[in-house]
């Protein structure tokens, strides 16, 4: 885990001030939309890249077929997975960042880690999970106990029990490493399932 931020800030004036946010404004060739979910009685957090231009559009986090997956991945429903009071969403980028030359999604712009993960963090609730999606929130979140890669972390998914959950993201371009790792659908998700089952249980 990284160094946090000592002084504990008001979790709604944080929020607040990251919705109003323009600091990537210039960069962003779609538009300011931050779009993450966060409030003190959050059991689990999703921590993931940026929102995709659907979640740009609509401003529903994860509301596209990967969230679909995901949700499959967790055992969760919509009603419970976008339930503020027990499930956060905050990804590493809170605005859509465009797209590269290739046509796929740019990488989560910086300036949101550097200006506010931190303090969120540091006012956020004590998560009793935190799902790190892909290799951006692995770094942040595992800090030095990441690996050299997205694949080799979530092969180590048992090395950052009970709080961390390592995965890759929940996305049709990884369909051919998911079918070429079956343990990741044999004893991975199955163990994540129970997780994530344990945290929406827990007391607040």
């Amino acid at each position: 885990m990284l160094a946090r931020t000592k002084a504990r800030e008001s979790l709604p004036a944080l929020l607040k001030d990251v919705r109003a946010c323009r600091i990537c404004e210039a960069q962003l060739p779609h538009g300011v939309r931050p779009v993450l979910r966060l409030s003190q009685t959050g059991r689990i957090c999703v921590a993931g890249q940026a929102p995709g231009i659907r979640v740009h559009n609509s401003g529903i986090p994860y509301d596209d077929p990967s969230g679909n997956r995901l949700r499959q991945w967790m055992g969760v429903d919509k009603t419970t997975f976008y339930d503020q009071a027990r499930v956060a969403i905050v990804p590493m980028g809170f605005c859509f960042p465009g797209y590269d030359a290739a046509g796929g999604d740019k990488p989560p712009r910086p300036e949101c880690r550097r200006r506010w993960h931190d303090r969120l963090f540091a006012a956020a609730p004590p998560f009793s999970l935190i799902l790190v999606i892909g290799g951006y929130a692995q770094r942040y979140h595992l800090g030095e106990r990441a690996k050299d890669s997205v694949w080799d972390t979530v092969r180590a998914w048992r090395d950052y029990a009970p709080r961390y959950f390592p995965l890759p993201h929940p996305s049709w371009r990884n369909n051919a490493w998911l079918q070429k790792n079956p343990w990741f659908e044999d004893a991975l998700l199955p163990a994540l399932r129970r997780r994530v089952a344990r945290a929406l249980s827990s007391p607040s």
